[in-house]
């Protein structure tokens, strides 16, 4: 199912939110595509490897030499798809641990820094591609990068000068209807000013 802004809208999430959500998920998108891009050329030049390996068997036949160039073409060749993997792997981990980080309030900005600092082969990755045991790292998170969380404050209203009054329309404040029936409790007098 694609993530769109209709479904984000649809789960009650806020439209600035939802625009902050496209990006990423957009941006991880596109990180993957080039990716993808990448391996899929790379995967184009396999039957060329595969072709002179052939051509190799044929035209050396039993020469002891062909073996060896063969074992060396082929080690290459395995070495080869196991970088491949290893890069889709280490691709899988950051895109997951990207989003740990983004859940945790890490600032976005220093996302690349921390992925270089860490120890992506530590990472555990789900059949899903999420990091096993979410909530842990995220504690881990929290904890290690405590400087680069970004913290939103609420601020109150300035307390400085108090509202004014309006005008002398003979509105009272709360605290002068207070005292007006203390005073008339205890003195029986209303101070003057404070008649109702």
């Amino acid at each position: 199912m694609a993530l769109t802004r209709r479904m984000l809208s649809a789960m009650g999430i806020e439209a600035d939110k939802i625009d902050e959500i496209i990006s990423a998920h957009a941006e991880t998108v596109n990180g993957l595509k080039e990716e993808r891009d990448k391996y899929k050329a790379e995967a184009e030049k396999l039957p060329n490897v595969q072709k002179e390996l052939d051509e190799l068997k044929t035209t050396q036949g039993k020469d002891a030499s062909y073996k060896e160039k063969y074992e060396k073409e082929h080690k290459a060749f395995e070495d080869y798809k196991k970088g491949v993997d290893a890069e889709k792997t280490k691709a899988t981990k950051t895109a997951a641990y990207k989003g740990l980080l983004k859940e945790a309030g890490v600032s976005e900005k220093r996302f690349d820094a921390i992925i270089k600092v860490t120890d992506l082969d530590k990472i555990e990755l789900d059949d899903e591609g999420k990091v096993k045991d979410a909530k842990a790292a995220t504690d881990h998170i929290k904890e290690e990068w405590a400087e680069f969380i970004v913290k939103k404050e609420q601020k109150g209203a300035e307390t400085e000068t108090p509202p004014g009054s309006n005008g002398g329309s003979g509105a009272k404040s709360r605290a002068a209807m207070v005292a007006a029936k203390h005073n008339q409790m205890l003195y029986g007098v209303t101070p003057k000013g404070d008649e109702a």
